[in-house]
């Protein structure tokens, strides 16, 4: 059986609002698997929350970059907040943005490409401030979104010194539409704001994995059980919650949060008819600074004794 730590238990009961005890029954239950602990808490009905954040562990920043009808999202990690705070690290963030603007989100193309005409590539120059600065830095991931006709918004949370261009989350949303885009780019705003706030895990059911899918499903169904119904009963059940999944998680089928009651497919719906030309989602990302990414636990006095050579 694996060793349940104090970390372990804040970490799901961080994610799922349960209480201690029940947090470690869980990890005891499941071997300290912390995503079978979560199926687990919710199959009992101890999850609070029906969906689930990545780890979110490693710090940086999420730069954006958007010009016309084109935008893109790109992660920069470090190892301390304090690195993120950096006007260096700032700045080079928001270069590197502009860079995956052009290459498409290609990350391999962005290691590879010249934050100046004939200057230092981006590989070059991580190297150098890895040096200067004395910790890891990384150029994670990145995304490119272009919408024709239509525009593409941007949005970040956390903004960086109130900087619009540099957050912790960051979301790009594109609209297709030909209507007025300045009317366009203010309701791609305020979609982009949502998304930041409501994290949408697909733009429709038909986009979700099908192996999430059945793992809700899954869950749903032995949570059902537990009432005794009969079978009938129990697959009426079934599908209201998981059309109750879908409402929380799928991007439009989500409550606005501007308004708080209407639903976002009635919201593009009603803009349609204001603008006098249909307006789609096209697509849209959303970033998290370090999501999926595990930090290894260590207690900061212990690392100081340590480089203390005590």
């Amino acid at each position: 059986m694996a060793n349940v730590t104090a970390s372990m238990v804040k970490d799901l009961r961080d994610k799922t609002g349960a209480g201690m005890m029940d947090c470690k029954a869980a990890l005891a239950e499941t071997n300290g698997d912390l995503e079978t602990a979560i199926d687990w808490l919710r199959k009992k009905g101890l999850a609070k929350a029906a969906k689930k954040a990545g780890r979110v562990a490693a710090e940086g920043l999420i730069g954006v970059s958007v010009g016309g009808d084109a935008g893109a999202l790109v992660e920069v990690n470090a190892e301390t907040d304090f690195v993120a705070r950096n006007d260096t690290f700032k700045e080079f963030v928001k270069n590197v943005a502009d860079l995956a603007r052009e290459a498409g989100g290609d990350v391999e193309k962005i290691h590879e490409m010249s934050l100046n005409d004939g200057g230092a590539k981006v590989k070059e120059i991580v190297t150098e401030l890895v040096s200067k600065i004395g910790e890891n830095i990384a150029v994670r991931r990145a995304v490119a979104l272009s919408v024709t006709p239509g525009v593409v918004e941007a949005y970040v949370h956390n903004a960086a010194d109130g900087s619009k261009e540099l957050g912790k989350i960051g979301v790009l949303v594109g609209l297709r539409s030909t209507a007025d885009k300045k009317k366009l780019a203010e309701l791609g705003h305020q979609i982009a704001l949502h998304i930041a706030a409501a994290a949408p895990l697909a733009l429709t059911p038909e986009h979700l994995s099908p192996e999430l899918i059945a793992r809700e499903r899954a869950i749903q169904a032995d949570v059902a059980r537990q009432s005794g119904k009969p079978e009938a009963v129990i697959e009426k059940m079934i599908e209201g919650r998981m059309r109750k999944f879908y409402e929380e998680s799928v991007l439009l089928s989500q409550v606005f949060v501007i308004d708080g009651e209407t639903p976002i497919a009635k919201v593009l719906e009603k803009a349609s008819k204001e603008l006098g030309a249909p307006v789609e989602i096209a697509g849209y990302y959303r970033f998290a600074v370090g999501e999926g990414i595990e930090k290894l636990d260590s207690d900061f006095g212990d690392e100081v004794k340590r480089m203390a050579g005590h």
